[in-house]
């Protein structure tokens, strides 16, 4: 009997990603050997300029128009202002529900639960933590203007780790980082569930090991 996933393979599909997802996207994909999936990523940085975002990913759509046949886009707001939607609307695209990354890591619900318990709270995933020093001590001129810190983060009461994977290295950094910032510590293991309930979405139908 013939296979199925040879008979009716899945849909070639472009997974247009922010550059702060790569790995745990690239991860899920070799995991579960989606090898119809191909990710392409602008980059993280973006995050302190959000103005690039939209039109950044349009050019990734529109240059992969006619090589994929599903294009999707692993991207919250991210500070774009609802311009990311409009983009996606005007080119018939399809993004990740969701505000934020932290959102979909944690799951939609349960990050607005935890919003709510402890409002001044600053968010840290496993990229966000690797890459502390630069993204947020230099990105944010801490390094060079310390005074600034009260500025950014004096209504702030907490750091959350949303961990995306059990790794006590990652761990002990963002306890460091909590403490650089002078704020609680606060640790919330999420795995990467909810992205990749999403990308299996992509896969309905198709066998167990295709």
């Amino acid at each position: 009997m013939a296979d199925p996933a040879v008979q009716n393979p899945p849909p070639r599909t472009l997974l247009i990603a922010c550059g702060a997802l790569a790995r745990e996207v690239v991860d899920i994909i070799r995991l579960n050997g989606w090898q119809h999936m191909t990710v392409t990523c602008l980059p993280a940085g973006w995050h302190n300029t959000p103005s690039k975002i939209p039109e950044g990913v349009r050019r990734k759509i529109r240059a992969a128009r006619g090589d994929y046949e599903v294009i999707k886009v692993l991207y919250g707001d991210c500070g774009s202002g609802g311009l990311l939607d409009r983009v996606l609307e005007e080119e018939g695209v399809e993004r990740i529900p969701g505000p934020h990354c932290y959102a979909f890591y944690a799951g939609l619900d349960r990050f607005d639960e935890m919003a709510e318990a402890e409002i001044g709270t600053f968010y840290l995933t496993d990229y966000l933590v690797r890459h502390f020093d630069r993204l947020v001590i230099q990105g944010l001129g801490l390094d060079r203007h310390p005074q600034l810190l009260d500025a950014y983060f004096g209504n702030y009461t907490a750091v959350m780790y949303l961990a995306q994977t059990e790794d006590e290295a990652l761990q002990a950094r963002a306890r460091e980082a909590a403490e650089r910032l002078g704020l609680a510590y606060r640790y919330h293991f999420t795995g990467m569930a909810g992205l990749g309930g999403y990308l299996a979405g992509e896969t309905a139908g198709l066998p167990a090991d295709a």
